[in-house]
């Protein structure tokens, strides 16, 4: 048998030629440390081989073969262990020793942990050994070990840095080495391409020093320092636009904002120098270029704006980007949706909305069953701040989504424009890692830095970027370290703060100057054709200027749209009773395949008889039943939350799992005639990142039912930033459209300060403008009929969210169910009378006004009591807004004898719907009628955690309201 055949046969070792020694090492210690950690094929050689090990005669025989034959064997096998462990640590830690940050010029490198006598090799007997035995791919130029070493530190020392370490998955790693290494995406920019990029660059810096030099002291957050962002985007939307994507998500913080909306998605000059000097601009929308979406009656400031790029085609077709291939056989146009988020001062809030505008442009919801996905079709591209991502929790949340099924968008390029302050705080105060970016590391996600004085590097770092997510679908970090120009905003001094970095700024060229300079010295005169492309700029913008003053005038308020103030009651939400008996028939006929736990099909079969006269309609059936109706009407559903799937309180089982193959059964994927998508997903322990996400999809699938909801309604309180910028008042701000749906357990059962309320109050106070719809609902009727009015309202002018107090105790109980009439004729009310009998109007004293829960534990006490309660009507207030007044107006006017009317919660006197209510019932209360409160006292806490003492408050609130000479409870404030 041949040396080398017995060699291979006898070092399993041979096999990994084309890996590098170093990395199989290292991989190696990682299974000491636990076998879990590595790769299953490597887990399997350590198991039967060891440590890797590999003789002086086998590297000789494998790898220093003559053209003649002859096999030689000179070299010194620790020197060949010694280069390629250098090789891997130059690999893993080369970025310690490139040139990423501008500012420094004379920095002092510490090339200490990869220097030749770390390893004890010599520079005498490294040139002794060929390259490759040392790296197997080495290009021709590269002859022997010390080659290698000074190779690879000069790839991994300049202005490019790569952290790929962290990377676990062996295919990945390798791509990314071999392609750096191997060059292969670096780009080479030719003389008129340099010249294009040159003037990018220039068309940028001129921009933002007329804004600088026009509007002294505005807020702006220039882009300066940071410039060739501007490029990177150019040239990643064009290479997305090339292989098939129709629409490009982008997000990005203040900095920078301007110019990208100028330079990347086509935002006239004349727009945005409008908005600076108060122009009237809401009608002006070009026929080419941009329309901003900031078409609310609020509006927003200028550097929180989003927009949309428009093209018109040759055909007179809307394109909102346009891209020609480039050749001549190759030539095509091609249409993409170019959008810019809008986005709040919460800075990274943003990222989880980016990635719900791309899965939904991703999505086909146009079949039943899950959409089928479509990664290419959509690129989300976030911008982020070097002290925001580290800083901001919702960055990890969003990023945790990522590989998650229901979330994953194939893949976001993630780019920190990097300016090494945060406002005013130096990053040795702001983060605990060495670089902005290391949070991405627990995410597996490969990390490029790269210097943004370098133009041509950076295009590199994005080209990188854009064939990784290609290639795997998955994110890539480029971390762009570039400078501020000015302080946080242009009105700040910041050499108060940072006078020493801001005297090195003040002196240091921008990058167009530096670029020019740059292919000066590569024989490209373009000194005189930049200064008059410069002062062309220039002149444009004073020209777009003087006449967005000369129309300057006084700002009018936008007034608020009528559409939006029209009732929703002429919507019709009832089903026939045929088409709910066939549907439910058609949710509970599983095949006989399905094997699903003994215990929950039982259950789940009561709900056969649920249609029938004597049988009565629970919470899970109505919901199932809407659901169902909705699907059979065309309208896709996407639903999600943590454990939505089960139901928190085990009530829904959208998703049924096979006691024997563990596979899963989603009932409503197989609804006969259904021609759209079912989408359930359990969502990971995040509410901020899931409700933002949900919020974008919504957005960009207007015609989905997307509904949210929390474990328990107070979990909402994690997410309130979402409520607060983007459902509550998105379309006041910018005229954004949703119709996303907001599930929140809520209601007093004696589970404590965190499992009680689902904060009714803070939706309450952001009521106006009907922006959306709170309810707190007591029958699954109501239910049934409020989620079909919603999924009516989708993709209309009347559209708005929908927040609903959902029931935990009530999901099961005997008086909170429904007829299936209720279904069939019904429709949603804003009001329901909760009264034992209809009684004598004329007897009725006083009037009770309440709402979720507590309704229903004062019907069970009224049941059950003997004591003649003419004198009393009850109403369940189950829309609190918008405030149904002509309801209660119509109802107030039948009781020509009443007394008082008395609002009653289970909520504390500071919580629930009293600080709310109380105002509006004032409007309509008859002249001398009083108006009560019966409820707990105001509270810090929200409940009490001992279950005794929530039932003596329960059971006193309801005796009060039954008790018709009550003295109200006083402790903790007064009556009205």
């Amino acid at each position: 048998m041949p040396v080398e055949d017995m060699l291979y046969k006898t070092n399993p070792w041979q096999s990994f030629s084309r890996l590098n020694l170093g990395y199989i090492d290292e991989q190696y210690d990682l299974y000491l440390d636990n076998a879990e950690n590595v790769d299953p094929a490597l887990r399997k050689l350590f198991d039967q081989y060891g440590r890797p090990q590999i003789e002086e005669t086998q590297l000789a025989v494998t790898h220093t073969v003559h053209e003649t034959g002859n096999i030689e064997n000179r070299f010194d096998l620790d020197q060949v262990v010694g280069s390629v462990r250098l090789a891997d640590r130059i690999r893993g830690y080369g970025h310690l020793l490139a040139h990423v940050n501008p500012l420094e010029r004379n920095r002092v490198i510490e090339t200490h942990l990869m220097d030749l006598a770390k390893f004890n090799l010599s520079p005498k007997k490294m040139k002794a050994i060929p390259s490759k035995v040392i790296w197997p791919e080495a290009p021709a130029e590269v002859k022997n070990a010390l080659d290698v070493v000074n190779y690879l530190r000069d790839l991994y020392s300049r202005s490019l840095a790569y952290e790929f370490s962290h990377v676990r998955e062996l295919a990945e790693k390798q791509w990314l080495n071999e392609t750096i290494e191997r060059k292969r995406f670096q780009q080479i920019v030719a003389g008129s391409e340099k010249k294009d990029l040159l003037k990018e660059l220039v068309k940028v810096e001129t921009f933002e020093h007329f804004l600088h030099k026009t509007f002294v002291g505005q807020k702006r957050f220039s882009i300066e320092g940071l410039d060739v962002l501007v490029p990177m985007l150019d040239k990643l939307i064009q290479y997305s636009v090339r292989d098939g994507a129709r629409q490009v998500m982008l997000s990005m913080a203040h900095r920078g904002r301007l110019s990208v909306l100028a330079h990347i998605l086509g935002k006239p000059y004349e727009k945005i120098l409008a908005e600076f000097v108060h122009a009237p601009i809401k009608s002006m929308v070009p026929s080419e270029g941009s329309k901003g979406i900031n078409y609310g009656w609020t509006g927003d400031v200028k550097y929180h704006l989003g927009a949309a790029r428009s093209i018109e085609g040759a055909e007179k077709k809307k394109h909102l980007l346009q891209y020609t291939g480039d050749s001549e056989t190759d030539e095509a146009v091609y249409e993409v949706k170019l959008t810019m988020a809008n986005n709040p001062s919460h800075l990274e809030v943003v990222d989880p909305v980016i990635e719900g505008y791309a899965r939904a442009a991703q999505d086909q919801r146009d079949g039943a069953g899950f959409p089928s996905q479509a990664t290419e079709n959509a690129l989300p591209i976030m911008i982020h701040g070097d002290a925001a991502f580290p800083g901001e929790g919702v960055v990890a949340e969003t990023l945790n989504l990522s590989r998650l099924k229901g979330f994953q968008t194939g893949g976001t390029i993630h780019i920190i424009a990097n300016n090494q302050i945060g406002f005013t705080t130096d990053h040795e105060d702001d983060r605990s890692t060495a670089y902005a970016s290391d949070l991405a590391k627990g995410f597996e996600i490969p990390i490029v830095h790269v210097n943004a004085d370098d133009p041509e590097a950076c295009l590199t770092a994005i080209t990188l970027a854009y064939e990784y997510r290609k290639t795997f679908g998955k994110d890539f970090l480029i971390d762009l370290c570039g400078y501020r120009r000015y302080g946080h905003n242009e009105s700040d001094d910041p050499k108060a703060t940072q006078p020493l970095l801001y005297d090195l700024i003040e002196k240091h060229p921008t990058v167009a100057a530096l670029y020019l300079e740059k292919i000066k010295s590569e024989g490209f005169a373009l000194q005189d054709e930049v200064a008059q492309y410069k002062q062309h700029l220039f002149d444009k913008l004073q020209k777009i200027y003087n006449e967005s003053r000369a129309k300057e005038k006084h700002l009018q308020e936008v007034p608020f749209p009528k559409k939006l103030a029209e009732p929703l009651t002429y919507i019709q939400t009832k089903v026939s009773l045929d088409v709910l008996n066939r549907l439910n028939q058609e949710l509970l006929n599983w095949p006989e395949n399905v094997h699903v736990y003994p215990k929950l099909e039982k259950i789940l079969k009561r709900r056969g008889l649920a249609l029938t006269a004597a049988r009565k309609i629970d919470w899970g059936t109505g919901e199932a039943l809407a659901f169902a109706s909705i699907l059979k009407d065309g309208t896709p559903i996407r639903f999600t939350g943590q454990d939505v799937e089960r139901g928190t309180f085990a009530h829904r089982h959208a998703v049924l799992h096979d006691t024997e193959t563990g596979q899963i059964y989603i009932p409503y994927h197989h609804l006969k005639d259904v021609q759209a998508s079912f989408d359930i997903h359990n969502s990971p322990l995040s509410e901020t990142a899931v409700i933002g996400f949900e919020y974008g999809y919504n957005v960009c699938a207007p015609e989905t039912l997307v509904i949210w909801e929390a474990q328990f309604g107070d979990f909402a309180n994690v997410g309130q930033v979402m409520f607060d910028q983007f459902v509550s008042a998105g379309r006041a701000k910018w005229g954004q459209r949703s119709g996303l749906v907001i599930l929140l357990p809520h209601g007093y059962e004696g589970m404590g300060p965190e499992h009680s309320s689902g904060r009714l109050e803070r939706f309450l106070q952001l009521s106006a403008e009907n922006n959306w719809v709170v309810a707190n609902l007591t029958t699954p009727a109501q239910y049934f009929h409020i989620l079909r009015r919603q999924a009516a309202i989708l993709n209309t002018d009347v559209v708005r969210p929908l927040v609903i107090m959902t029931p935990k105790s009530l999901l099961r109980h005997p008086m909170a169910t429904s007829s299936p009439a209720d279904l069939a004729e019904g429709n949603f009310q804003s009001v329901l009378d909760g009264s034992k009998s209809a009684g004598d109007p004329e007897k009725v004293e006083r009037l009770v006004l309440c709402s979720g829960k507590i309704a229903v534990d004062l019907s069970v006490e009224m049941e059950s009591t003997e004591s003649n309660l003419d004198w009393l009507k009850v109403l369940r207030v189950e829309e609190l807004y918008p405030f149904p007044r002509d309801v209660l107006k119509n109802y107030i006017r039948q009781y020509a004898n009443l007394q008082e009317i008395a609002w009653m919660q289970e909520e504390p006197r500071n919580m629930g719907s009293w600080s709310y209510i109380n105002s509006r019932l004032r409007t309509i209360l008859p002249e001398g009628v009083a108006l009560r409160y019966i409820g707990r006292p105001h509270r810090s806490s929200t409940a009490t955690g001992e279950p005794v003492l929530h039932k003596q408050e329960q059971k006193r609130i309801i005796e009060e309201t039954l008790h018709r000479n009550y003295c109200s409870w006083t402790q903790g404030g007064e009556n009205s």
